[in-house]
């Protein structure tokens, strides 16, 4: 499927470079894009290793087993084909956490964890399994509590009540989530993406389910760790009631004696002091828990982080390829000339054609989406209802088509099968349900 939505878009790159005589244009940006793709590459290792490291933590000491364990029937009936005590059960639960809290620059690299961590279960090397296709259809559908880099937008445009649209984000991202979910396992049975039986054994040579095996050290099973000790547990209680003061105190001043906190209704302020300080915590509590049962925690650290480099060489020619083609497409005027197309059946039913662009560029490229949107909000205003809807589109849709490629990328997958259809779902259900809402919300 890929194979043919990439070259589709060269191709209609090029038709429309050549209708509106943005050749030149066109092929700089595709060139630009080229480098641009291997600046973000290069910049994922720094993060990556770290997340890589702190999950080689988790793993180790058994918390992702742990954590997985907790949440164990959810996870089965979404994910069937995945052993209920396999590592990636807990690499994609610390991933779809860090989503919904808005820590970006943990969720990528845990992503990329839980696809490694799949990847030892797929008997057909090169092809989406039904777990990828819906893990990726569960990212795809930006399950966000915080939309916090449209609001952080809008309050600098100077909005009066910037925090107003995560209620609005919060409804479409429902719809959007539940469409992906319910796309993904209705088409996994269409016979066009339906997979056939595979000869062999049940289980990839060397992964044994159960344990806390390491994907890059197949068939090797670290001793398990020890217990935890009175004090131990009574160590990890203080410091969970530290951070759980720190929340209250960062979302409540005033019971803490201090003047000035987050702004905003009280359980946003309390949801934002939760992603404030999550990271720090996660790098706390980890660590940690591993050296309370006797993981060597600086060497397993050193061990997981040094895959984060080898995961960002990898994803660079994905990544090339995709950026390319979007660059291509968005130099050569595609975007403005489709819009321009539809203006007056969007208008018929209701939908703002100035939304158009921003819904067609949110799949393809986070950071142009980001511009668009704060185009709309410099140009209508920060509180009208075109700026509020677009920047409930923006935290309930995702960047699919880089979600795919970073995360097909990493373990090599080109056959995506219908993790693209599920994911562009999402993002039309997401589209739908932002203009539906904010209508009714904010008249």
């Amino acid at each position: 499927m890929l194979n043919h939505i990439w070259l589709a878009m060269l191709l209609t790159a090029m038709f429309v470079a050549g209708l509106t005589g943005n050749i030149r244009p066109a092929t700089d940006a595709a060139i630009k894009a080229s480098e641009v793709a291997v600046t973000l590459a290069i910049g994922l290792v720094g993060v990556m290793s770290l997340w890589l490291g702190v999950m080689r933590l988790a793993e180790r000491s058994g918390l992702v087993s742990l954590v997985a364990r907790a949440l164990r029937p959810l996870m089965v009936r979404l994910f069937p084909d995945v052993p209920a005590d396999h590592p990636a059960m807990g690499s994609m639960l610390m991933n779809i956490a860090a989503n919904m809290l808005g820590l970006t620059s943990a969720a990528t690299p845990l992503g990329l964890r839980a696809m490694r961590d799949l990847e030892t279960l797929n008997r057909r090397p090169g092809t989406a399994t039904d777990a990828m296709c819906t893990f990726l259809a569960i990212n795809t559908g930006s399950v966000q509590l915080i939309p916090a880099s449209a609001i952080a937008l809008m309050a600098s445009a100077g909005s009066v009540q910037p925090t107003a649209i995560v209620g609005s984000t919060l409804v479409a991202t429902f719809f959007s989530s539940a469409a992906g979910l319910v796309a993904v396992k209705a088409l996994a049975r269409w016979p066009a993406f339906r997979l056939g039986p595979v000869d062999g054994p049940a289980e990839v040579p060397g992964v044994r389910t159960g344990s806390v095996v390491s994907s890059a050290e197949p068939g090797v099973v670290p001793e398990p760790p020890r217990l935890l000790t009175a004090w131990g547990r009574v160590l990890l209680g203080v410091v969970l009631c530290a951070f759980v003061w720190l929340v209250i105190s960062q979302a409540f001043p005033d019971l803490a004696g201090r003047g000035v906190g987050l702004g905003g209704p009280g359980w946003v302020r309390l949801l934002n002091s939760v992603s404030l300080l999550a990271i720090p915590m996660l790098l706390t509590l980890f660590p940690l828990y591993a050296a309370l049962r006797g993981v060597a925690v600086y060497e397993e650290f050193v061990e997981g982080a040094k895959e984060g480099f080898q995961v960002a060489v990898r994803i660079i020619p994905f990544l090339v390829a995709m950026l390319v083609a979007i660059g291509f497409l968005r130099g050569a005027g595609a975007i403005e000339g489709f819009t321009d197309l539809l203006r007056a059946p969007l208008e018929a039913v209701g939908f703002p054609p100035e939304l158009l662009p921003m819904s067609l560029i949110r799949p393809l490229s986070g950071s142009a989406s980001l511009a668009t949107l704060g185009d709309l909000v410099k140009t209508h205003g920060p509180d009208s209802l075109l700026a509020r809807t677009a920047g409930t589109l923006f935290g309930s849709t995702e960047t699919t088509f880089y979600v795919l490629t970073v995360y097909f990328g990493a373990v090599g997958v080109r056959r995506a099968r219908h993790a693209v259809w599920a994911g562009l779902v999402a993002d039309a259900a997401g589209v739908i349900a932002s203009v539906v809402v904010c209508r009714a919300m904010f008249p």
